[in-house]
């Protein structure tokens, strides 16, 4: 006999710590991937704002750039040698920094201005490539004539003496004919956002470690209590499996209430966050931006729709409601919201004790109330319903009757899926369940649960 109810034990322990560890796993897994994706959101917006600073800084330059030559330029008169031999010597003394100066190019791509590398003044370097293959001149000419704009590439940094990665922002000088810009090297950028996804990435590796860690000391628990069983009597042996189970309950429900917090009140959020960075992305976009407007609109659609959907899983793990006002209006707005959704009078009646109820009990009787009225909404085409919660000594009870077409339990093969979930429920706090039922006479569901 030992070994049959050690083997049973097994089973049980086997049932009970699968689920926790499946679920577990499956919630961090996804999890983690949404932290993954939010996160490199975050720093691509992260990046982004390094370089409109950037940009912002560079335009700032060259608008002081052009007052200083503003004078001279306005003087000077066609093919006017002095004038662009000192509008060369201005700029060429103009210097910012460790690495920011002016450069000046003809129409032609030959260079006029360059403080830094004197050797490429003169020079026509119209065909230069970087490492890239991109024309830099070319293209710089390009935006200058294209009345102004920003260009990336690769180009010399005179601190290091190495090719870095580089932002210029480039105007036309019309009188002269002059293409003239300054650059700033954007590698501190790059080592920003290598940073901060480091942090990330350790982030997330710790929370993953903290999960697996929680998730070994549950399975090690969970594990100790069979093992107390096995010196125990049977009926001892029972009354521990009923208190596992009635603390698996508790743990599910606290760690449904803290997840649903996280979501809404964290992946939720974030997910709104993005969400209006994308709107203002959108608005700042050009009005010839017509492409990439669109996708930033589909980009938002598809976001609400997600976060509708965190909002679903957020509710569906844990009703806000139970949380922020308690079990008593919660059925209450259950009750109204599935009379006004389906048109069937509804009769409250709600005794609940002063002190609140544990939390695994009002998760229970707010989902069987919940699981009825579907039941009752689907299949029993009621005209009324009567829902009744109140306390009886030390036990505190829930019915639900409607007066619906019922249904005959001799000819049942089963109950179905929503009256079997109600019974799961009231069996896991070892409750008691019961319905009452016959055709055209309606249906009676009761549960009843100790508050000992």
């Amino acid at each position: 006999m030992k070994p049959l109810v050690t083997s049973l034990k097994a089973k049980m322990l086997l049932l009970s710590i699968i689920p926790l560890i499946l679920v577990t796993v499956a919630i961090t897994l996804i999890s983690l991937n949404q932290a993954r994706l939010l996160s490199e959101q975050e720093i691509k917006t992260f990046e982004e704002n390094l370089l409109a600073s950037k940009r912002q800084e560079l335009q700032h330059y060259v608008g002081l750039a052009m007052t200083s030559i503003a004078h001279v330029v306005g003087q000077a008169g066609p093919a006017d040698k002095a004038a662009e031999a000192e509008v060369k010597r201005i700029l060429h003394s103009l210097t910012y920094g460790d690495d920011g100066y002016f450069f000046v190019y003809d129409a032609k791509g030959v260079n006029l201005v360059h403080p830094i590398q004197s050797e490429l003044v003169g020079k026509n370097l119209i065909d230069l490539q970087d490492t890239n293959g991109d024309y830099v001149i070319r293209n710089l000419l390009k935006v200058a004539q294209e009345g102004g704009g920003f260009h990336r590439y690769i180009w010399r940094k005179p601190s290091k003496g190495d090719f870095e990665d580089k932002l210029s922002y480039v105007i036309q000088i019309p009188k002269l004919n002059w293409m003239m810009g300054t650059g700033l090297y954007i590698d501190d950028i790059a080592k920003e956002v290598a940073i901060t996804r480091l942090k990330v990435t350790h982030n997330i590796r710790n929370t993953f470690l903290t999960v697996v860690a929680i998730l070994a000391a549950t399975v090690v628990i969970i594990a100790l209590l069979a093992l107390g069983l096995n010196v125990h009597t049977s009926q001892l042996a029972d009354a521990r499996l009923r208190e596992v189970a009635h603390r698996y309950v508790q743990f599910q429900v606290s760690q449904r209430r803290n997840f649903a917090r996280e979501l809404h009140d964290g992946i939720n959020q974030l997910m709104v966050s993005v969400k209006f960075r994308l709107e203002l992305a959108s608005d700042k976009l050009p009005p010839g931006e017509v492409k990439a407007r669109a996708e930033l609109e589909r980009g938002s659609e598809v976001l609400n729709q997600a976060i509708q959907e965190v909002r679903r899983i957020s509710h569906d793990l844990r009703p806000i409601q139970l949380d922020d006002l308690g079990l008593e209006p919660a059925i209450k707005g259950m009750v109204e919201e599935f009379s006004e959704r389906t048109g069937i009078t509804s009769q409250l009646r709600l005794e609940l004790p002063q002190q609140r109820l544990p939390d695994d009990i009002e998760i229970t009787l707010y989902r069987i109330g919940q699981e009825a009225l579907m039941n009752i909404d689907r299949h029993a085409q009621a005209a009324n319903v009567s829902f009744r919660i109140w306390q009886e000594e030390n036990l505190i009870w829930i019915e639900i009757r409607d007066d619906g077409q019922g249904f005959d339990v001799s000819n049942n093969t089963g109950e179905g899926i929503g009256l079997l979930n109600m019974r799961e429920r009231s069996e896991l706090l070892s409750g008691q369940f019961s319905v009452r039922t016959k055709l055209g006479g309606g249906t009676r569901i009761r549960a009843g649960f100790s508050l000992i």
